[in-house]
């Protein structure tokens, strides 16, 4: 989709990258994967085509995510997939340069920081601002954050979950840590291989985790055949697996997520946490889709956990209102191309 603008919302996101154009939402919604030959490191796909090529590339064809656990991790790749998807919105003449709001988690380093404002300049912003990620979800869910009341968010992405509160426009506490829906996938991967001998691919591990797997005991009862390569015999193998086996290979991540909530509650001053516990906690992002996870997270803190509309699309939507409050803009960290008005 071709559109002339001076203003894109980027949630640059560890699996997917959504663009939103101030007055036309969100325009693209793609992959973070680049495929590239090994020798010559020449990009081959980005995106959904090179999605597609995830688990069944020939040997010279690699494909890889140029973001690990929400921050930069192939600073190249990052970059060649941003101008990419910036050159598909913007036209490639780009002749009016436009204003970027980035999101990246609340816990980045300052280097992570440089590296996406970096990259957001050389792939053709004239002003990049980064907005951190519960922040931009809160917006994204429709949550009022401009009153002196607390609101919690709990922004489940592919690399990181952010669990922030938030009160008179700002964050008031909030952690990061580096588990995600990737960190789901990784442990089915894991129990699969200890307790049944079967290797599986990442793209079966999430089918799985969509499919079947819930986070409450009790809160599904599916199954699916799950096929992969034994690891005694090297020829390909099917089993059966149930909701509750994946609840409990999921046990280890989920935890991890729950004492990052109970931190928060925990270091929140006392009339932000009665507000919390009278409006609930929102839940965002593509881990708030796990079947159960609302439930789970709402029996072990006692705290109401709300489901946004569209937890998917949250952070994007939110870069959006921030680019059209000049009062958020102003707030956020900026970068200007040297020269550039």
């Amino acid at each position: 989709m071709l559109v002339m603008t001076a203003d894109i919302g980027i949630d640059l996101g560890t699996a997917s990258v959504k663009v939103y154009v101030r007055g036309k939402g969100i325009v693209l919604r793609e992959p973070s994967v680049v495929a590239i030959e090994k020798q010559s490191g020449k990009v081959v796909a980005i995106g959904t085509d090179a999605k597609e090529m995830v688990g069944r590339t020939p040997g010279n064809i690699v494909a890889l995510r140029p973001l690990r656990e929400g921050v930069i991790d192939h600073f190249d790749l990052a970059l060649h997939m941003l101008k990419h998807y910036v050159g598909r919105v913007c036209g490639r003449a780009m002749l009016l340069r436009p204003r970027v709001v980035i999101c990246v988690p609340s816990g980045v380093t300052s280097v992570e920081r440089r590296a996406v404002l970096e990259a957001a300049t050389q792939a053709g912003a004239r002003r990049t601002y980064l907005i951190e990620e519960p922040l931009a979800a809160a917006l994204g869910a429709g949550i009022d954050i401009g009153p002196p009341s607390g609101s919690m968010v709990v922004d489940i992405g592919g690399g990181t979950s952010d669990i922030a509160v938030l009160s008179l426009g700002g964050i008031v506490h909030s952690i990061s840590i580096r588990v995600g829906g990737d960190r789901f996938d990784e442990s089915l991967i894991r129990h699969v291989r200890r307790e049944h001998n079967l290797l599986i691919g990442e793209r079966t591990a999430e089918e799985v985790k969509i499919e079947v797997a819930t986070a409450f005991p009790d809160g599904r009862a599916e199954q699916a055949e799950v096929r992969g390569r034994d690891l005694v015999t090297g020829l390909p193998r099917t089993i059966i697996m149930t909701s509750e086996e994946c609840r409990q290979a999921l046990e280890e991540p989920l935890q991890a997520v729950l004492v990052a909530v109970r931190e928060v509650l925990e270091a929140t001053p006392p009339e932000l946490a009665a507000d919390i516990i009278d409006r609930g906690m929102m839940l965002t992002g593509g881990g708030a889709l796990l079947h159960g996870l609302d439930r789970y997270l709402a029996e072990s803190v006692g705290v109401p956990v709300l489901v946004a509309e569209d937890p998917i699309s949250c952070v994007a939507l939110g870069t959006g209102k921030a680019l059209e409050s000049l009062t958020i803009l102003q707030s956020l960290v900026e970068r200007r191309v040297p020269g550039a008005g």
